[in-house]
């Protein structure tokens, strides 16, 4: 039996065979577009446009009703040298970043750790204390803490001193433990860095007779660094927005005295309920730099901090 063999098809004279891989740049371009186009589409729309539109308004008297009316630096002096709530607004703004952040990291962690060290049920107390996270940024739940701190409410009968609500020097720490409550996103990102620290490091550290908090000094805290990081910048940016809590727990007001009017309370006050929508505007301008020049000391504070065990070096 003798076999016909059949030639292998050859591509047309003058044109090269067309694979995935040999396809021209520019139609991969293409289709890479085709396929972003609905992102950017979204990112122009819903982001780029109502940033630029709002950066327009910042510099106009605007009112929702009529049209926007042109005034220049105006609603900048004013909130800078003629609107002492507004200062009143930044300070406790600054107050609660500076009571939640660190709480809510501290807490985070030292659950963190004792979910590592745990030998069974790991999975089902992560998930109990990660549903905070998920719950407590609702109106619903931050109106039950509202009840909660308020006068009869539970600390109150626990410590017999009255609720904190009705309180100037403690009203806004009610509002920051509730942020604090909400340690669960930064409890499972510390959980995940301590997991890949080798053991290795621990042993021989016992072996030199390392206690445990030398250990969690010399060893957890480096190599945790990064993550450390991660969380900070990230829960500074979210608590120099923070909304709901105040809300609630002020009834919008921002009361008692002022001492729940956080900055993006007072951006809402001027905006929605005097509607001075351009003064609005210009606050949350202001809030995006600060917030982007605080991210930059952040970040070149972690030059000497933060420790990456690639790099061998601080």
């Amino acid at each position: 039996m003798t076999t016909t063999e059949i030639p292998a098809p050859t591509a047309r004279p003058g044109r090269a065979a067309t694979t995935p891989k040999h396809r021209p740049k520019r139609e991969r371009e293409g289709a890479a577009w085709v396929f972003l186009s609905p992102w950017v589409l979204g990112a122009c729309l819903l982001t780029v446009v109502p940033m630029a539109v709002s950066l327009y308004l910042s510099f106009t008297d605007y009112n929702l009703f009529d049209p926007p009316h042109w005034i220049g630096l105006r609603n900048y002096t004013q909130m800078f040298t003629e609107d002492p709530r507004y200062w009143r607004s930044v300070v406790t703004t600054l107050e609660y970043v500076v009571i939640a952040v660190p709480l809510q990291l501290a807490l985070a962690l030292v659950v963190a750790l004792a979910l590592k060290s745990m030998k069974g049920g790991k999975a089902f107390y992560r998930s109990a204390f990660y549903a905070p996270s998920l719950l407590g940024a609702s109106m619903s739940i931050a109106l039950v803490w509202r009840q909660v701190f308020n006068d009869g409410g539970p600390v109150d009968n626990a410590l017999g001193n009255g609720g904190w609500i009705n309180k100037p020097g403690w009203s806004l720490l009610a509002v920051a433990l509730l942020t604090v409550w909400q340690f669960g996103a930064p409890m499972v990102i510390f959980l995940a860095g301590l997991q890949q620290i080798p053991a290795e490091l621990y042993e021989a550290a016992a072996v030199d007779g390392a206690g445990k908090w030398r250990q969690f000094l010399s060893i957890t805290v480096p190599m945790l660094s990064p993550v450390l990081f991660f969380n900070l910048v990230l829960q500074t940016i979210q608590a120099f927005q923070v909304f709901t809590p105040a809300f609630a727990v002020s009834g919008g007001k921002g009361g008692p005295a002022d001492s729940t009017l956080v900055y993006t309370l007072y951006l809402y006050d001027r905006g929605f309920v005097a509607s001075h929508m351009g003064y609005a505007s210009a606050m949350a301008w202001v809030l995006l730099l600060v917030i982007g020049a605080v991210t930059a000391v952040l970040f070149r504070s972690s030059r000497s901090w933060v420790f990456y065990a690639s790099e061998g070096d601080r």
